[in-house]
């Protein structure tokens, strides 16, 4: 059954005090988006902390950021909100937040694009890093161009994160996928005595069975393959199979196939958290 505009406000400043209470959002940071109509959105106001709003905050807006009704005012971030409905028809909600330690890695100029986390590839694939833009302009909106039909979920340079659901606790849930697996990557550095410390990422061959399951589950994203791996047929190749003859690999990279039964199992539970 459909929300009405008052449980769909009420939905907006829930997940507002969520992204607040787990310290993604400080202050005024932040903003929130949800899809209503073909041309009308409600969105969270300028100035208000993202963890203190009720029902009566929420503004809506249409297609060009133009506020619709409501009596605060849109932020002028919604720009980006706005990029991501006019390229992906199929989003139904974004949410833009501070991530501590993803955000981090972007001011750190450290990519978070490596494929660690069985779950993570399933649920978000890896998340690209957009080019730093300044706040409040189209730079932004511009930045997610390259990867916008093929990902959820976006790190922007020196600016947080941004990501993309088909419902808002889908957005909500993708966000907090990000910043948990960038406290994993980040662990796993340390662990290993530093920012470029090498990390033991999944195997090609285990990957493309993972990418595999993100297609049939229909969710945006694409391994780009051994075929275009600039390490193909090199000393560098991770994956053993297409090495060159004589090569043994000694990288590090290689992880026992993964059993089908646990494969089977994640996959399961990763359905069931989207609600598939």
């Amino acid at each position: 059954m459909a929300q009405s505009p008052y449980e769909i406000k009420k939905e907006i400043c829930e997940i507002g005090k969520r992204i607040y209470d787990h310290g993604f959002v400080a202050a005024n940071d932040g903003n929130i988006s949800v899809k209503v109509g073909p041309n009308e959105f409600y969105c969270t106001p300028t100035g208000v902390s993202k963890g203190f709003m009720t029902p009566d905050m929420i503004i809506k807006i249409d297609a060009n950021g133009n506020k619709i009704e409501g009596r605060l005012n849109p932020s002028s971030e919604i720009k980006m909100h706005m990029r991501v409905y006019q390229e992906r028809p199929d989003a139904g909600a974004v949410v833009h937040a501070h991530p501590p330690v993803a955000t981090a890695f972007t001011v750190a100029g450290v990519e978070m694009d490596q494929y660690i986390l069985p779950e993570a590839i399933l649920t978000i694939g890896n998340v690209p890093t957009c080019d730093y833009g300044t706040p409040s302009t189209m730079e932004i909106p511009d930045s997610l161009m390259p990867y916008i039909q093929k990902h959820d979920a976006f790190l922007l340079k020196n600016h947080g994160a941004l990501t993309v659901g088909n419902t808002l606790l889908r957005a909500c849930f993708t966000m907090e996928e990000v910043e948990f697996n960038a406290k994993i990557n980040l662990y796993a550095r340390q662990i290993g005595a530093g920012l470029n410390s090498r990390i033991d990422e999944i195997p090609c061959a285990e990957l493309e069975k993972l990418m595999d399951l993100r297609k049939r589950m229909g969710l945006p994203g694409k391994h780009p393959g051994c075929k275009t791996c600039p390490n193909l047929g090199t000393s560098n190749c991770r994956c053993k199979d297409n090495a060159p003859a004589g090569h043994t690999c000694n990288c590090g990279n290689h992880a026992a196939s993964a059993d089908n039964d646990l494969v089977a199992e994640i996959t399961k539970k990763v359905l069931a958290a989207l609600g598939k």
